[in-house]
């Protein structure tokens, strides 16, 4: 109510200011809400801060992998390489790909 007084008697800035405000309130509501996290997503940001030192101590390996999923792993990899003729390559790793633009005519004007 107070708000409404002020930015009345304020007449042509009020567009403005009332802009702003909106602004400020957004911007603090956002940081006021990454200062607590409700607990469910305490939780999610614990486990996956958790995976992440459990990634960094496998070596780059699975995750909590029991021999079983390993052996599953090695076995689908194998079936990948006699599927696509891919023996010796990585198939865990993303493709690199090589464009090279063609070399293009030029239509309707002269070579100088």
């Amino acid at each position: 109510m107070v708000l409404t007084r002020v930015l009345s008697s304020v007449g042509t800035s009020r567009h403005v200011l009332i802009q702003q405000a909106k602004r400020n309130i957004g911007v603090s509501a956002v940081a006021l809400q990454k200062a607590k996290l409700d607990p469910i997503q305490q939780m999610f940001v614990d486990k996956i801060r958790e995976y992440a030192q459990k990634s960094k101590a496998s070596g780059g390996k699975l995750v909590d992998a029991t021999p079983e999923s390993e052996q599953a792993l090695k076995e689908s990899l194998a079936k990948l390489e006699t599927v696509y003729n891919a023996k010796g390559q990585d198939m865990t790793k993303f493709p690199a790909f090589n464009f090279t633009d063609p070399e293009l005519d030029p239509i309707g004007m002269s070579k100088e």
